[in-house]
């Protein structure tokens, strides 16, 4: 259905930019294979099988923002068995800061050596600068790894299967892990003090092992003329048969399930900023009919009574209404509650529900850090209670699970638990967003270790760009609308990717059994909406589906490959089935149907010819799920 048309429109209309993804080599040595992105490392397998998910060499500023390297005087060498690689690559930041590292890279069948060296010309400001070395979560998690710390000493010790809040491990030298039955990859590095950090905290689908260890001060100074020299070397040990890795071109099945619980209610996040525009989009929102408004209300900002009476005035345009409240702390409790209740009453704001969270934990306290001075949660809570009886009381975080995992709710005072997640904390490239689906199982489950079984769990604001930087002074800028970490604005909410990413993650949060999924907003930046030009953006679609179909009397789907295709399903009043299913991948993806039924298509042709989605066939029961597409199936 995109024959014709030209890649640079394909690309508009899957990522919302015409800008390639850097460009891949891969590179192989023997049954070692490897791509290289970037003058990075990415996929590392053997025979096929992943052996490590990355290494990278990684500067990033002040604000935990990662430089974009340039790349020169690449050069590659490929045969017999081994290759290898060498550059120099290019950091400049905002303001003119520059520097300057040496890339390289020799494998052979078994052994992978990756050097790094940067001399600062100039004193040199960075949270980071070094070796970062990513491990795959799925069938990793909770397995036994050895561990050899700088001290010399051996560790046998298990990757953590619940979410570690802090470092699972320091002082480390080298981590042995078994990739295959007979097959144990050992990674050793040199040059600095590396330590491991649980990336599932952020939504990353990895653990991470990384150069410089949090406790240290940070940012810090790369002094002129001082070289940060590192290696990192992984050993593979095979005995016996090869391993075999599963094929990703078998067709995915969808296997319904019992009727369990209910799917998510979907609701729209509404920043101040935002508000006029939502409500002149009345008639979208209409059409859209989530079940909540989430109203975002701080007044460390500047937020006020004008803010409220701009909320108030979308109030009756959807289900319930929530105000998420950033508390300042700055005065008694009571009497900050007590102002809010009287804004409240003024400005007319009708709510269903109050989430609370107090203004210092939007700013990210790292393990090892001291935490800033804040009121007991018991009683911020008790005296949001007080002030507000009748609503339902959520708390948690209104940053991501990481900050929730670090300072956990005591929940006997809550009606709820809250937090948000946003897929490009650390990276942005397109798998690296679609594997963060991988770690919202664990994530969901994590929570309900510490919150309990029976807690309403809602997520708050979701998007792909981050709305909030818990890390650093500020998100980062993105004039050029690249992938980029850490950015507001990511080109891909324009594009069907969006939807993918959104039914995705919808998937994901209705087999955990989460009440209510805020999965966008209807204009701005994380918008529904086009802001360059009237119209819908793809998501949108895709966001009216989920709407649909919100509260429903849920049906478990299993994939049979949810690396490439996720989905959910849910019951209706009249006693249908209505499917939804996405393709995670840039390849088409055959999928075997649960049922047979009527069938709409969201892809790159119904992007191009702007009509939104397409009825089509699916009366075999099989279907070609073109890259990046949703399909709605109802019978």
């Amino acid at each position: 259905m995109t024959a014709g048309i030209s890649p640079e429109a394909l690309r508009l209309a899957l990522f919302g930019t015409p800008e390639p993804e850097p460009e891949v080599r891969r590179l192989e040595a023997g049954p070692l294979s490897a791509e290289l992105i970037d003058g990075n490392l990415r996929n590392i397998r053997f025979h096929g099988v992943e052996v490590l998910r990355a290494i990278s060499f990684v500067v990033r500023d002040k604000d935990w923002g990662t430089y974009a390297p340039v790349l020169h005087d690449l050069a590659i060498e490929e045969g017999e068995g081994r290759f290898a690689v060498r550059y120099r690559a290019d950091c400049v930041g905002p303001s003119g800061e520059r520097l300057v590292y040496e890339g390289r890279i020799a494998a052979t069948p078994t052994r992978l050596v990756f050097e790094g060296e940067a001399v600062p010309e100039g004193d040199f400001l960075t949270n980071r600068c070094g070796f970062t070395v990513l491990h795959p979560i799925v069938g990793l998690a909770g397995t036994e790894v050895e561990v050899e710390q700088v001290d010399g000493r051996r560790v046998v010790a298990r990757l953590p299967d619940l979410i570690d809040p802090a470092q699972p491990f320091k002082d480390m030298r080298a981590i042995r892990h078994t990739v295959a039955p007979g097959v144990r990859a050992t990674c050793h590095m040199e040059g600095d003090a590396f330590e491991m950090e649980d990336q599932r905290n952020w939504s990353d689908a990895s653990y991470k092992t990384y150069v410089r260890p949090l406790a240290l001060p940070w940012p810090y100074v790369l002094p002129a003329g001082a070289p940060v020299r590192q290696r990192v070397t992984l050993d593979i040990a095979a005995e016996g048969a090869a391993p075999s890795s599963p094929r990703d071109d078998a067709p995915v099945t969808l296997t319904p399930g019992a009727t369990r619980g209910r799917l998510p209610l979907f609701g729209l996040a509404i920043p101040p900023d935002q508000a006029a525009a939502t409500r002149d989009a009345a008639d979208e929102l209409a059409a859209l009919a989530p079940q909540t408004l989430l109203f975002h209300f701080d007044p460390t900002s500047g937020h006020g009574p004008a803010e409220l009476a701009a909320f108030a005035r979308l109030a009756g345009q959807g289900g319930e209404c929530v105000l998420e409240y950033v508390v300042p702390c700055a005065r008694p409790l009571d009497e900050e509650f007590s102002d809010l209740v009287r804004q409240v009453a003024a400005a007319g704001l009708r709510l269903d529900a109050l989430a609370v969270s107090p203004a210092v934990d939007r700013r990210s306290t790292p393990p090892g850090s001291v935490w800033p001075p804040c009121p007991p949660l018991e009683e911020v809570y008790e005296a949001a209670r007080r002030a507000f009886p009748t609503l339902r009381l959520g708390g948690g975080m209104f940053s991501y699970f990481t900050e929730l995992n670090r300072k956990r709710p005591p929940v006997a005072r809550l009606d709820y638990v809250t937090h948000c997640t946003c897929p490009i904390v650390h990276d942005a490239d397109d798998r690296a967003v679609m594997q963060s689906l991988e770690a919202l199982p664990f994530i969901l489950r994590s929570a309900r270790a510490f919150i309990g079984a029976d807690m309403p769990y809602r997520i708050g604001p979701s998007t792909i760009g981050m709305r909030h930087n818990p890390y650093g002074a500020r998100v980062m800028p993105n004039p050029e609308r690249r992938r980029m970490p850490m950015a507001e604005r990511d080109p891909r909410q324009d594009g069907l990717f969006a939807a993918a990413y959104l039914v995705g993650m919808a998937a994901r949060l209705a087999e955990a059994g989460v009440e209510s999924f805020t999965g966008a907003a209807l204009t701005g930046p994380f918008g529904l909406l086009a802001e360059d030009a009237p119209g819908r953006r793809p998501v949108f679609h895709a966001a009216r589906w989920l709407a649909g179909i919100g509260g429903a009397p849920a049906i478990s789907v299993a994939s049979a490959d949810p690396a490439r295709v996720l989905a959910l399903a849910g019951a209706t009043q009249a006693g249908d089935r209505v499917l939804l299913a996405a393709n995670l991948t840039p390849q088409e993806q055959a999928v075997t149907l649960p049922f047979l039924g009527r069938a709409q298509l969201l892809d790159a042709a119904a992007v191009l010819g702007g009509a939104g989605p397409r009825p089509v066939d699916a009366g075999a029961g099989s279907f070609l799920l073109p890259a990046y597409a949703v399909l709605r199936l109802e019978g």
